[in-house]
């Protein structure tokens, strides 16, 4: 018996993905290179592009093409279609960019951060940045991706304060401060986990089984498994900054109190200074050397644990302080003489690694928004 053959509806429906998602990888195309790079028929791709540009996807922008033989007219996405919000919440500032289809940022708008701002105040600040990007835009927000520097419940997108967090900000709510704005979801996940997936996406090799370790003026961790990141019950997988390590004078305690003994935090405050830190562990002196030994030390025992737990390929380690040579070389060095350990990496992106991951999933969500609304249609 033969096997029934795809009704001519859902034929016309995968051609006309194909297509869209042609023009969700150029500015512009011919009907003729739309046939190309999808290697289907041109008679096809052009009942394609009538029927998406009937439905307001596509639209025909005016220009054709010159030279000899037939002249062809440039199609793309129509500008109403909608973008999406890339949003990150950082102690420096809260940026918010206006991203559509093709990852094009048509808006960005940054505004700084209090180091002492309340909840409160950072949701006025999120509200205030997010309206003024869109209104720059001049564009509806068909979904947002929030990027924060903070514990994230994974079930509300609700920021969590933590003991000794680097960045208190209190009762924060993304979700509720943006769903009036947007007219989907509104994803938010810690900001180590967007830089985490950022790498993963930029690799030209797979990598689907490792972990990254922050190091900035918070601590934070990612572990990815099989390709996806690895969040935990509540969100909370990868907050590391009371993990037990050694500190100075061989004395076990909080990762995060190392700093604490070692005079290298922010006055008042739970931040890492980083400007400081880097000075401390640079150079051959006796402080130097035993500053970043120290550090080195207690960035191993925390490398230690989650390569018993997690078992990752390797480890990425990223960061303003981190990643910065001389640091990372001790890490290195003293890792290599642990009883179990994995190779190290520094990370490939180092300018806003989090909102380039927020930014680069809330490109593909847009274009598989775009997807479903045309399959609805």
């Amino acid at each position: 018996m033969s096997e029934p053959k795809p009704s001519l509806e859902l034929l016309r429906g995968l051609t006309d993905e194909h297509v869209l998602r042609a023009f969700m990888s150029e500015p512009q195309l011919t009907r003729a290179q739309v046939a190309a790079l999808t290697q289907i028929s041109k008679p096809t791709v052009s009942h394609s592009v009538r029927r998406l540009t009937e439905a307001g996807l596509l639209r025909d922008t005016g220009a054709r093409t010159t030279g000899r033989g037939a002249v062809g007219s440039y199609f793309a996405l129509s500008g109403d279609v909608g973008s999406a919000l890339a949003v990150s919440i950082q102690p420096e500032g809260i940026i918010a960019e206006v991203v559509d289809a093709l990852g094009n940022v048509s808006a960005s708008v940054m505004k700084p951060v209090e180091r002492s701002a309340t909840g409160a105040k950072v949701t006025r600040l999120l509200t205030e940045v997010c309206v003024d990007a869109i209104a720059q835009a001049g564009t509806t927000i068909a979904l947002a991706a929030v990027s924060a520097a903070d514990p994230v419940e994974r079930t509300t997108g609700r920021l969590l304060e933590l003991p000794d967090a680097a960045f208190l900000v209190g009762n924060v709510d993304p979700v509720t401060a943006l769903e009036p704005l947007v007219a989907g979801p509104v994803l938010v996940d810690n900001d180590v986990n967007w830089a985490a997936r950022a790498e993963r996406a930029s690799s030209s090799s797979p990598m689907d089984n490792f972990a990254y370790l922050f190091l900035g003026e918070g601590l934070g961790c990612a572990v990815v498994s099989d390709g996806e990141v690895r969040r935990g019950h509540r969100g909370l997988a990868g907050e590391i900054s009371h993990v037990t390590a050694t500190g100075p004078r061989q004395r076990a305690m909080p990762f995060t109190h190392v700093f604490k003994e070692l005079d290298l935090r922010h006055p008042g405050e739970n931040a890492i200074n980083v400007a400081q830190l880097i000075a401390r562990t640079t150079g051959g002196t006796n402080r130097a050397v035993r500053t970043r030994s120290t550090i080195a030390s207690a960035v191993v025992d925390v490398l230690s644990a989650l390569i018993s737990l997690t078992e990752p390929e390797f480890v990425i380690i990223g960061g303003p302080w981190g990643s910065a040579s001389h640091v990372f070389a001790a890490i290195d060095d003293t890792f290599r003489q642990a009883v179990r350990n994995a190779p190290l990496r520094t990370a490939s992106i180092t300018d806003n690694a989090p909102l380039a991951g927020a930014r680069r999933h809330a490109t593909e969500a847009l274009q598989d928004d775009l997807i479903s609304r045309h399959r609805l249609a």
